[in-house]
Formats: C-alpha cells, structure tokens, sequence
C-alpha cells in the first residue's frame, strides 16, 4: 500500500534540525523572550540539554545547571536570569524557560491527529502487510516487506525500516514519561522527538517503545526485543541486541552493539552499556557497563565478582558460630 506524502508545517523537525532556520528574533516573539547577544542569529535545531548541538536552542531555569548549560554545544540559551552577553552564545531572557521551550516543541512538532486508520499522509513500503485492527498516525514511514500486527499502534513521524515485524498490541512512539516537577504539580515535557526503527528489527507483543523528547529512540539494525519490554525517551539501542520479555530500559541511556538484557533486567537513565556486554536476569543496571562482560545483581556487576560475593555469604554463618566462641 502506498499513499500520499504531505509535509507537515513548514517548520517541521527533521532528526530534531528544523526544516528551516528560524531566526532568533522570530523564536523570541513567540515566547516572550528579551534577547541577549546577536538579534539576527539563526536558529537550526531545537534539544534539551542532554542532546544538544550547535545551532540548537535549549533551556535552563535553575541556577545549579547554568554553567553546565553555558558550556554545552547549544548555540542559544532560553534562562530565567539576565546575564551579561556570552561569547559564542546567544541568551533568551525568559521567566519561565520550562514553558517557553515548551510551546517551541508543540509549535515545531505540533499534534496531528487523523480519522482515518492510517494516516494519509504516511508512506507504506512495497510487501510490507498491515493487519485490519492496526493503527499507524500521520507523517509515518514504514518500509518495505514488513510485517504490522493486530492492534499495534504506531504514532505519527515514526519510521520503520525494512523487513520490520510488530507484534500485536505494541505501542510505537507514545509519549516520553517526562515531567518538570512544581510546587503543587507536574508539567508534562512536549514529545518533540520521533522513534526510529532500523531494517530487520522485531518487536514483541505488548512491547513500548517512547518517542524522544528532543532526539530519536533508535532501536539499532537486526535487533530483537520479546514481549513486554519497555524503551524510554531517547533512548538508543545498537545493531543485533537481544532485550528479553519484561526488561526496562529508561530515558536517554545507550546500549551498544550485540548487547544482550535477559529477562526482566532493570537499565538506569542517561547511563552506557558498552558493545557485547552481557546482563543476566533480574539484574539492576544504575551506572555504566563496560562492554565484552557478563553482569548479574542487584546492582550488577561482573559474573565472577557475583560468585565471589555469594561464596563469601554462604560462609557468614559459619563465620559467626567461630566469633561466638572466641
């Protein structure tokens, strides 16, 4: 099936780069914003800080991320307190960053919603079969040869590869789980990024995988993942990785290449796990793993450490009957 490409609105976010650069006086318009630096600037991308580049506009609204903020790669800062100009930068003077960003990532990647059950404006690959009860939104791409079970759904700007197999009822691209806590509530991040589906991935039944919030979540060429599973925000899974039923990746973390998670492993935010690293079952991942090791534990570490540790437990009694008749 083919249908009808339409490109959405004239700024629409291409790999988190606008289609257009956008000038930084137009940006600062539509939020309210007083400018600090080069008025005439031009603004190319739009990421929180965690991914930014240079051309890209990000925000910071507490003073213990200023500098971290100052001395990353973006080219233009939205911030809540009036700075001197910096060099290489240029400062938006905003009350509230959090919401003025807010409104750019719903402006430059708006909600598109659609009556139909696949969207008009997405493309569907040569031999690729899409089962009735399926739902595929707006501005999707889906390659060729793929297989699209009953009642997966798969959220507009998604791109799916080739030779793709979505198992029934997994959601592809639903919101980030990402919140800026208040006083007396939680604003919710806009969903500005996409998720990305490289050729020959499987993705089991009643798996989720979130959009990024200002990046992609790449799930990597040939790389398998069981039922249940569930991928954060941004987060970017390597080629020929296996993710076993009931595992948890969260936000922003990288798994590299030909990576296996058995069942029901728990991965840490904004952490790495280097190429052939192993983790067994039930495992909990809080910091980085070096790759080409086998991990198991609570928190994980290396298999041989692992056995170590428990021959050293199962001597404690044995230890405390001796201290007992000292």
């Amino acid at each position: 099936m083919h249908s009808r490409y339409l490109r959405a609105n004239e700024f629409y976010i291409h790999f988190m780069k606008l289609h257009q650069p956008v000038s930084v006086s137009q940006i600062a318009e539509w939020t309210g914003s007083e400018i600090i630096g080069d008025a005439n600037a031009k603004v190319t991308g739009l990421n929180e800080i965690h991914n930014v580049e240079e051309g890209d506009i990000t925000f910071v609204d507490h003073e213990k991320y200023y500098d971290y903020t100052l001395r990353s790669k973006a080219s233009f800062i939205i911030i809540n307190k009036k700075l001197e100009p910096v060099s290489g930068k240029v400062l938006l003077f905003n009350q509230n960053p959090f919401f003025a960003y807010n409104s750019l990532a719903q402006k430059f990647k708006p909600e598109v919603p659609t009556e139909t059950r696949i969207g008009l404006s997405s493309v569907i690959g040569k031999g690729t079969y899409v089962y009735p009860s399926a739902f595929i939104g707006e501005h999707v791409t889906i390659g060729t040869n793929c297989i699209i079970h009953p009642n997966a759904t798969i959220y507009a700007y998604s791109q799916i590869g080739n030779n793709v197999i979505i198992h029934a009822n997994s959601t592809i691209g639903g919101d980030a789980f990402y919140y800026k806590k208040q006083k007396t509530h939680y604003d919710k991040m806009h969903s500005a990024g996409r998720v990305v589906l490289c050729d020959d991935v499987e993705i089991g039944a009643g798996t989720t995988i979130d959009a990024g919030v200002s990046s992609d979540t790449v799930i990597g060429k040939g790389t398998k993942l069981d039922d249940q599973v569930h991928i954060g925000h941004d987060v970017k899974i390597g080629e020929h990785c296996i993710i076993a039923a009931q595992v948890g990746i969260a936000g922003n973390t990288k798994i590299g290449n030909r990576v296996t998670l058995y069942g029901k492993v728990a991965v840490n935010k904004n952490i790495t796990i280097g190429d052939d690293a192993i983790v067994m079952a039930t495992s909990a991942v809080p910091n980085n793993l070096e790759g080409g090791k086998t991990y198991i534990g609570y928190p994980a570490v290396e298999a041989r450490t692992f056995a170590k540790q428990v021959a050293i437990i199962k001597k404690l009694p044995e230890l405390w009957e001796k201290l007992k008749n000292l």
